[in-house]
C-alpha cells in the first residue's frame, strides 16, 4: 500500500500513515470541542478514543463519520412518525400491509431476516450509513489510539481530582487578589497537564499564580482566558427552550449573532427574550436567518407602497410563515392580502397587485 507522511498529533513523533483511511467527527467531553480525525478502520458513534485536541492528547468520543462533509446534502424523511421499537416498524410497502389480514400483517412486520437490521426494511427509520474509506490529502490529525478500560478508569480518577484542583486554584486567586473568575479545571488524559479556564473583564497577569500552582501540582499548568459565551459552551446548562445549550450540545462553533437577525425574523427586541443565560444574543437566532432573508425576497419590502384599487397603501408587515402581507392605508384602514395577490413587474421595476385580486377587491 502506498505510504505518505502525515502530521502527527502534538506530543507524538512523526509516523508513516496510509494515504487512505476513515475520517470521524470526534468530540472532547471536557471542553465540548469537536475535531476531524482519521483512523485506519471503521469506528461507530460512541466509541471512546484518545485523540489530539488544541490543548493536547485527551479522551474523545466518536460522534459520526465525516466522509460526507462538504458533499451535497440529501434530505431525509420529512413525515412525522412515532418512535420505532423494531416491533412496530412500518413495512416499506405500506399498501401491502393495509390489504393484508391481521395475521398476515404481523408476519410482514416481523419478516426481516435474523442477520438483517430491522431499520433497513422500515420506512420509519433512517439508519446511519457505514463510514466510507476516503483519500487523505494534506495535513490531518490522527487518532492516537482506541481508549482502553485503563484509560477510562484513569479519566474518571482525573475527573475526581478536578474539584480539588478548582478549590486550590480559587484559594491562590484570592491570595494574589486577581480580578478573574475561575470557570473549570481539566486534567488531560494523554499527557501530564492541567488546564484552568477563567473569565475576566481585563487582561490578567497570572505569572505568579502559575508559579504557585506548579509548586503544588508538580505538572505543567495552563491558564486559558475565555469569554462568557465560551463559559456556557464549556459548562452547559438548560436554555429558555428547555433543551441543552446549543453551543454545548449542537455545535462548538460560536458564530456571530447580531440584532439584525432578530429584526429580520420579526422577533421582539426585548433583550430578556432574545438573550441567553450567558447574557449574549441567542445562538439559535442565526439558524433561520438565511431562510427569512431568502423568502423575503419573494415579498414586497416593508415600507414600500402598493396601489390597491384607487388607493395607495403602505406595506406595514410581511409574514412569510402565514404567507400574508398587511397593508395600511389612510384614516387607519388596514388590509391583509395573500402572497399570491402580488407580483413583481419587471418592466416597471416595482411590486403590484394582480388584476384578479384587484377585480375581486373592487367588486366587494
Amino acid at each position: 500500500m502506498k505510504k505518505e507522511r502525515m502530521r502527527a498529533p502534538e506530543g507524538q513523533s512523526q509516523r508513516t500513515r496510509p494515504s487512505r483511511g476513515y475520517i470521524y467527527l470526534v468530540k472532547n467531553p471536557s471542553s465540548n470541542e469537536t475535531s476531524i480525525c482519521a483512523w485506519d478502520s471503521v469506528l461507530y458513534p460512541g466509541t471512546s478514543v484518545v485523540a489530539p485536541t488544541r490543548y493536547g492528547l485527551d479522551l474523545g468520543v466518536i460522534m459520526t463519520s465525516a466522509d460526507r462533509l462538504g458533499k451535497e446534502y440529501t434530505p431525509g424523511c420529512d413525515q412525522c412518525r412515532g418512535a420505532c421499537l423494531h416491533g412496530e416498524c412500518m413495512p416499506k410497502d405500506e399498501s401491502e400491509a393495509e390489504s393484508a389480514e391481521p395475521a398476515e400483517e404481523m408476519e410482514i412486520l416481523f419478516s426481516s431476516e435474523p442477520d438483517e437490521d430491522p431499520c433497513d426494511s422500515c420506512a420509519g427509520c433512517n439508519p446511519q450509513p457505514d463510514p466510507q474509506e476516503v483519500d487523505l490529502t494534506g495535513e490531518i490529525l490522527w487518532i492516537d489510539r482506541l481508549a482502553t478500560p485503563s484509560d477510562l478508569d484513569r479519566y474518571q480518577e482525573l475527573m475526581e481530582k478536578e474539584d480539588e484542583a478548582m478549590r486550590i486554584c480559587r484559594e491562590k486567586i484570592a491570595y494574589h487578589k486577581l480580578d478573574m473568575k475561575l470557570v473549570t479545571a481539566h486534567f488531560l488524559l494523554g499527557e501530564p497537564k492541567i488546564i484552568f479556564f477563567f473569565t475576566a473583564d481585563v487582561r490578567v497577569d497570572f505569572r505568579e499564580l502559575v508559579k504557585d500552582l506548579v509548586s503544588v501540582f508538580r505538572i505543567r499548568i495552563e491558564l486559558r482566558q475565555i469569554g462568557v459565551r465560551d463559559e456556557s459552551r464549556v459548562l452547559g446548562g438548560l436554555a429558555v427552550c428547555g433543551r441543552d445549550f446549543c453551543c454545548h450540545s449542537v455545535t462548538d462553533k460560536l458564530n456571530p449573532v447580531s440584532i439584525k437577525m432578530a429584526k429580520e425574523q420579526n422577533l421582539s427586541l426585548n433583550s430578556m427574550k432574545i438573550s441567553g443565560p450567558c447574557g449574549r444574543l441567542l445562538c439559535c437566532l442565526s439558524y433561520e436567518f438565511d431562510f427569512y432573508v431568502e423568502e423575503k425576497r419573494k415579498y414586497p419590502p416593508e415600507g414600500s407602497k402598493l396601489k390597491v384599487g384607487f388607493e395607495l397603501m403602505k406595506v406595514s408587515e410581511v409574514n412569510i410563515l402565514s404567507k400574508r402581507i398587511q397593508l395600511s392605508g389612510s384614516e387607519g384602514r388596514m388590509l391583509t392580502i395573500p402572497h399570491s395577490a402580488v407580483f413583481f413587474n419587471e418592466e416597471a421595476s416595482r411590486w403590484e397587485i394582480t388584476k384578479e385580486y384587484t377585480d375581486e377587491f373592487l367588486s366587494n
